[in-house]
């Protein structure tokens, strides 16, 4: 394939990559999004094998094929409940890409001779995309610890940490000027040793840096990692002088970086918080005794609940995490339709930062079928509210908590919520009484109107269905 049919399957991947960014913004437009991207990726790839001399190839398809495999088998096994720690897994193979590349690029014997302005630029290219790469790698596999649960989701706050990422920061820029003076004209192996202490400090302060963010932060870490990823793909990209690994590095990593400030939005934080300690501790704690709002808690049971909905005109259904962990979007999808055929109006209300991962919800009811037409983002229904006979709320927690209005103390105080409780009645399922992500009680539940469904999310929907059907 000649130069010039290589630079026009870049462009065409590149816009194809381009297209498939903007599919992806809408859930009606995602699966053609996603096409775009893969067919985007077949060409990206053969393109870049035709320009390789053919002695590389065999180790190319060597290393291709087994990882397409493993991909292919590792994507179609995996639940809703485990894409947030996948993502991270693969934002983490990402930033080691860009670290070996640096590396592989550095000390390459058969590096082209450059001038002096070139030699300086391509060091700088080399170190900063292994810095990238290596806080990319170490706090993507802390992400995934935490979203799998191997380590706590509490923030890990040591004394002085804000001196200590400094400390670090401005060690890493000593490390980079010790860099170029070593390199001087050419490379040398001294240098390589200071550029793999830089990649350690870095790595050191990725992993610091992702284990200060709580639990309840955990949807922002991934935007901002995935931002991360791309920027390293791109450094990635200068230092292989591949056009198409810059542009498509540069856009995911601007749009990661969109997203972020959109999830931060949503959380009413700013990203700067978030990057230097965030806030919540581990799921499931329950309150301590006397601490918290108190009150009573009105329970009712699957046929008492199967009633109130089908006697509603307007329902408006909160998915949260524990839809998604329950695996209970099937079953919650035939009782929609169930409703729908009574002529009760069914909406459902997301949070920006409803379950683990940005757009999570959306895609669990996706994967169910549920028309997207009903489906509306918090600031299209939030004031809907007050003329619905019933807010339903499943496995959400944080998201509709009052405090975050009413409470300025409160660690989630400012954080935009949805109004579940101006509903006529609010139905909220729970496992128990145990606080979010965030650790904080929620005063909705104390509220005269409404009503605690305890059990399994999957196992209540159910029994809501075989009341609907009988």
């Amino acid at each position: 394939m000649t130069q010039s049919l290589i630079t026009i399957a870049y462009i065409a991947a590149s816009a194809l990559f381009i297209l498939s960014l903007g599919g992806l913004s809408q859930q009606e437009t995602a699966r053609r999004g996603n096409l775009y991207g893969i067919i985007g990726m077949l060409i990206a790839l053969v393109a870049t094998a035709a320009a390789m001399n053919t002695g590389g190839l065999p180790v190319l398809f060597g290393a291709l094929i087994p990882g397409m495999v493993i991909g292919g088998i590792v994507a179609s096994r995996v639940q809703m409940t485990s894409m947030p720690e996948l993502v991270a897994a693969l934002h983490s193979f990402v930033g080691l890409a860009a670290v070996l590349v640096g590396f592989a690029t550095y000390l390459d014997p058969n590096a082209s001779v450059k001038s002096a302005a070139e030699h300086n630029l391509h060091l700088g290219e080399i170190f900063i995309g292994v810095c990238i790469g290596s806080i990319t790698f170490t706090g993507s596999v802390i992400a995934f610890l935490k979203l799998r649960g191997s380590i706590g989701g509490k923030p890990f706050m040591i004394p002085g940490r804000h001196l200590i990422n400094l400390a670090m920061l401005i060690g890493t820029i000593v490390l980079g000027v010790y860099f170029f003076m070593l390199s001087g004209g050419s490379h040398s192996m001294p240098a390589a040793y200071v550029l793999l202490a830089a990649t350690i400090v870095t790595g050191i302060l990725g992993i610091h840096f992702i284990m200060a963010i709580g639990g309840a932060d955990m949807p922002v870490v991934v935007s901002m990692l995935n931002s991360y990823s791309g920027w390293a793909a791109a450094a990635a990209g200068f230092m292989l002088s591949n056009d198409l690994l810059i542009i498509t590095g540069a856009l995911v990593g601007s749009s990661g970086a969109i997203l972020s400030y959109i999830m931060c939005r949503g959380m009413n934080r700013s990203f700067v918080s978030v990057m230097l300690g965030g806030f919540g501790t581990e799921g499931g704690v329950s309150p301590a005794a006397g601490s918290g709002p108190q009150g009573e808690v009105h329970s009712i049971d699957a046929s008492a609940a199967a009633d109130l909905l089908q006697n509603a005109r307007k329902i408006i259904i909160v998915p949260g995490y524990g839809l998604a962990v329950a695996q209970a979007q099937h079953s919650l999808a035939e009782v929609c339709k169930i409703l729908k055929e009574k002529s009760i109006e069914v909406k459902f209300a997301i949070h920006p930062v409803a379950g683990r991962l940005p757009g999570h919800m959306n895609v669990l009811l996706a994967e169910a079928n549920i028309p997207y037409d009903i489906v509306f983002e918090m600031d299209e229904v939030n004031d809907q509210f007050k003329d619905t006979d019933v807010s339903w709320v499943i496995g959400a927690n944080d998201i509709v908590n009052p405090s975050a209005m009413d409470d300025p103390g409160s660690p989630i105080a400012g954080m935009p919520v949805l109004h579940v409780w101006e509903a006529r009645d609010t139905i909220v399922m729970k496992r128990s009484m145990a606080s979010g992500y965030a650790g904080v009680d929620n005063p909705l539940f104390y509220k005269e109107n409404t009503l605690m469904l305890f059990g399994d999310a999957k196992k209540v929907v159910d029994e809501i269905l075989t009341v609907m059907r009988n």
